[in-house]
């Protein structure tokens, strides 16, 4: 058997190649764009398991896949991480996954359509998370969010047909080896950083809006390292690093209405707070700014703050509550009073407390425990 290879694509434009799988007899060989080795995957058919081997030490095994009749069991030999297990229901048409073994919470469901496979996040109730396209040039397209949704990897098939991993088995096997982890996408996020970071001159921190020149025609020369001029970005030699010359600076940013700028810079400080303190501010001075202080608050004080009395402050005391301690405060007699003791209690005790049999108690006990055999 010829080994197969399986070519991945990040998007749909098949440009970038971010991983190539070598499919063979033995196993799956996992490597990165740059043809350097990132996963071992060993089938053992008589066992019917599969293995994840550390490319550094193959005699190492990290993962365990074993399959059955139900689904596949995912061991994990890192510590933290839980099993999985991935079980058949509505007779083989969708997958369950389970987080930390047979009775544990659902994580994600597999469910079987007409095109392809669509991956349902957070159980039965959650949304599409992701969706396996089969298409029929060779290709296995993987979309975020739904049958529509963005393309987020395409793998193309050389030497064997993409149909043949849609069958539930074939298609854990196939989820299984195409797996990212988390530290692989961040290398990959990390590896495209350090490459817009190099198209820019290495400097991480470089603008990339074109350069201008330190000094206009016709004037002086700006100070080493710095800008003549507002808006213009300017280079630390030392550094190397790119910025605003004075874009902090707030003594060029003018202040008041547009037809007042730079009326008040000739003003001495003196000569406007003594204005604004006599009243001598026009529009800025309200009216009362000439009103000594002692004036404006004497009204206040001068004002009779006694409070009136309430009418209810004329009635003495005891007329108040008088009505109160004159009031009859003897409770009437009920009817029941009138009723002997004898006379109440013996309606109840001439009640019959006698039960009757129940229907059941004609039927013998051996009938009742023959009829309880033939059930």
């Amino acid at each position: 058997m010829t080994e197969s290879v399986i070519t991945e694509y990040d998007g749909g434009n098949r440009e970038k190649v971010s991983r190539i799988y070598r499919y063979g007899p033995g196993g799956v060989r996992v490597y990165d764009g740059h043809e350097r080795l990132r996963r071992m995957y060993t089938f053992s058919p008589g066992e019917n398991t599969m293995t994840e081997n550390d490319p550094k030490a193959p005699s190492k095994i990290l993962r365990r896949f074993a399959f059955d009749n139900y689904g596949m069991l995912e061991e994990t030999f890192s510590f933290g991480n839980p099993p999985r297990t991935y079980r058949y229901e509505n007779g083989g048409q969708q997958i369950v996954m389970r987080e930390g073994g047979d009775y544990g919470a659902v994580g994600k469901t597999y469910s079987f359509e007409g095109p392809g496979v669509a991956e349902t996040a957070f159980g039965r109730d959650g949304s599409i998370e992701r969706v396996f396209v089969f298409e029929k040039g060779q290709a296995i397209t993987i979309r975020r969010g739904g049958w529509y949704g963005e393309v987020e990897r395409t793998l193309a098939f050389d030497r064997i047909d993409p149909s043949v991993f849609q069958a539930p088995d074939s298609f854990l096997q196939f989820l299984a080896f195409t797996d990212k982890s988390q530290q692989e996408i961040d290398e990959a996020i990390d590896e495209e950083v350090a490459k817009i970071r190099a198209g820019s001159g290495g400097n991480r921190y470089a603008c990339t809006a074109p350069r201008q020149t330190d000094a206009a025609p016709g004037r002086g020369s700006a100070a080493p390292g710095r800008v003549a001029g507002r808006g213009r970005p300017a280079r630390d030699d030392d550094s190397g690093i790119d910025f605003i010359a004075d874009a902090d600076s707030a003594r060029n940013t003018p202040r008041g209405p547009p037809g007042s700028r730079g009326q008040s810079t000739g003003v001495p400080f003196e000569e406007r707070w003594q204005s604004a303190t006599n009243g001598r501010g026009g529009q800025n001075s309200g009216g009362s700014a000439g009103i000594p202080l002692d004036e404006r608050f004497r009204s206040s004080r001068e004002e009779e703050r006694t409070l009136s009395r309430g009418m209810s402050a004329n009635i003495p005391l005891d007329e108040r509550f008088r009505s109160s301690r004159e009031e009859d405060r003897t409770l009437n007699r009920g009817r029941s009073a009138d009723i002997p003791l004898d006379e109440r209690f013996r309606s109840s005790e001439e009640d019959n407390d006698e039960l009757t049999p129940g229907r059941s108690t004609r039927i013998s006990y051996e009938e009742r425990k023959a009829g309880r055999r033939t059930q």
